[in-house]
């Protein structure tokens, strides 16, 4: 028997205990696969700066912080060069797509792809985050997950987002913000049924994560809060000023995946030596940047330094994720932020003594705006700041940064979030109606009439019908076991009714509605079903296990009337 014949509760989308207990599953699948990933980047960093400077890239001399970058971006190159470009689609932008595109099934060798490409090039410097490839990586063992275990389609979408959720709880020790960052960026959609499982996953995520690492904060923030109401105009310009930084960001992207036509190579030789070359700047610019960072939130980088890393950082992720390589943003745009932070932190103590807090206030807003004003998630961004200052006190300003970045990204300088750049770049709108939400979170099997009958298309005679105690709502017709079309059980019931009793019956003479058929599988969602039926130009779904036409294999029939009526009571 099928692993999925035990779940098939899961095909009811409110089935919360089900959904519960593969929560926590996927929140421990999770924590494993993105520690290894980060084990992964630590061992190829290591092969450079030693394991007693980890990430510690300013240590090295000058021609190794070009070389490296460099050199990483040629293997790079080399390698994916033999990789089919379907199979090297990464990142969040591969996860949101495939969720609509291929209804959440993420295959295994994109994320084998994303988990030693992403370690490589994070390993040699370029200027990312692994946050982007944990947030694929989490979701992809849990799709596969669901995958093996046959389970319905729209359970796929509660898979991804716990193991989203799981891996933005792993990588800041933000189990909260894993959970809305789910829930607002990658299926955006709240629900009690939604929230549950993906809160289990958060909390068993992150109690793996600590069950092997005894300080699990990513970064050492003091307590701070603000001094003065008088600090609110401030506080918003610096929203007012990151929004615009992360509009600047946004636009080069799109100036780098006009490149996206060039040689794979040569695009990632571009972004080698445009990361290499700024290192020679500001050698900070490579790897993760969380040494630097921390350092930032101590106060131990000059306003000048700080604004050299912010140019040099802007230039290089944007130059580097836009050409493709296979990192994230999240971590830099939390780089970006607290440096900008730091500058306005720096600035406003001379100016109003009286008011000014101390600047790791403005560095943690900064970082907060940033977040959300690059994915566009406001609540996420919001929830990071708070758990990773482990401090209530900020909610209030950090909410008016946030605000300001937000609106300042997208109705002030009308940009996207990076990876809906992207996406739209790749020609890949993602609808987030409600209809479609309803379609992928519903499995075609709370619709189907099952009320289905298998005839041949030739009776011996017309009392073959007799024998039916009652007609079926729907008969499909066979000839030589192939599927012909199906016709609605009370006019063929009608027709037959006509016929002499003794003679030959050839179904496919007689002047009946005649509904053309396509099939999908019992895991299917009404996403699917429509899209069947638009590709397929079918009137009808047969819904049917494999073995089809087999009578004992079908599972019920779909119209397009069913889908509508359905969707109506809905709504």
């Amino acid at each position: 028997m099928q692993p999925g014949s035990y779940l098939s509760s899961l095909s009811d989308y409110r089935a919360l205990l089900p959904y519960s207990l593969l929560g926590l599953v996927a929140g421990v699948c999770s924590a494993f696969i993105i520690m290894g990933f980060e084990y992964l980047i630590a061992f190829i960093s290591e092969l450079w700066v030693g394991p007693e400077n980890l990430g510690n890239f300013e240590s090295l001399e000058p021609w190794q912080q070009f070389a490296i970058p460099v050199g990483g971006a040629l293997v790079l190159g080399l390698v994916f060069s033999f990789i089919s470009p379907q199979d090297r689609e990464v990142g969040i932008v591969h996860v949101l797509s495939r969720m609509h595109s291929h209804y959440g099934y993420l295959p295994l060798r994109n994320a084998i792809v994303q988990l030693f490409g992403g370690a490589l090039a994070l390993g040699t410097g370029h200027s990312g985050g692994r946050e982007g490839p944990g947030v694929h990586l989490g979701a992809a063992i849990n799709s596969s997950i669901g995958n093996w275990l046959n389970l319905p389609n729209n359970s796929q979408r509660i898979l991804i987002a716990c193991g989203t959720a799981g891996s933005i709880a792993v990588a800041f020790n933000t189990p909260l913000a894993g959970v809305i960052f789910a829930m607002e960026v990658i299926v955006a959609e709240y629900s009690v049924v939604g929230f549950t499982p993906v809160i289990l996953s958060a909390v068993s995520a992150t109690a793996v994560r600590h069950s092997f690492t005894v300080n699990a904060a990513a970064f050492s923030i003091p307590t701070v809060q603000m001094a003065s109401l008088l600090e609110l105009p401030y506080i918003l310009l610096l929203g007012i000023i990151t929004g615009a930084t992360i509009s600047l960001f946004i636009a080069m992207m799109k100036r780098g995946l006009l490149l996206s036509n060039y040689p794979l190579l040569l695009r990632f030789l571009i972004a080698g030596v445009i990361t290499g070359g700024l290192a020679l700047l500001s050698p900070a610019v490579l790897g993760l940047g969380y040494d630097t960072l921390n350092g930032v939130l101590l106060g131990d980088i000059a306003p000048a330094a700080l604004l050299m890393l912010i140019g040099c950082k802007l230039i290089a992720t944007s130059a580097s994720v836009s050409l493709g390589l296979p990192i994230g943003v999240i971590g830099p745009s939390l780089l970006i932020g607290g440096c900008l932070g730091g500058v306005m932190g720096y600035l406003g103590d001379p100016v109003f003594p009286e008011l000014a807090t101390e600047p790791t206030l403005y560095v943690v807003l900064g970082m907060g705006a940033a977040m959300a004003a690059i994915l566009n998630a406001p609540l996420a961004g919001i929830l990071a700041v708070v758990e990773l200052t482990q401090n209530v006190l900020v909610v209030f300003p950090s909410m008016l940064a946030i605000v300001a970045a937000t609106l300042t990204t997208s109705i002030v300088f009308k940009q996207r979030s990076a990876h809906q750049t992207v996406l739209r770049h790749l020609q890949r709108e993602i609808p987030e109606d409600p209809v479609s939400l309803m379609l992928h979170q519903t499995n075609v099997t709370a619709v189907m009439d099952r009320d289905i009958a298998i005839l041949p298309h030739q009776l011996e005679s017309a009392e073959e019908a007799d024998s039916w105690e009652s007609v079926a709502s729907w008969c499909l017709l066979l000839r030589e076991g192939e599927a012909l079309y199906l016709v609605a059980g009370e006019e063929l019931q009608a027709t037959l009714a006509d016929e002499a009793a003794s003679e030959p019956c050839d179904l496919t003479e007689k002047d009946l509605r005649r509904w053309s058929v396509a099939t999908v599988a019992p895991r299917a969602t009404l996403r699917e079903a429509l899209d069947k039926l638009r590709s397929e130009t079918a009137e009808a779904i047969i819904v049917t296990e494999r073995g089809f036409p087999a009578e004992t294999a079908i599972r019920g029939v779909i119209t397009r009337d069913m889908i509508d009526q359905f969707y109506l009571r809905k709504f």
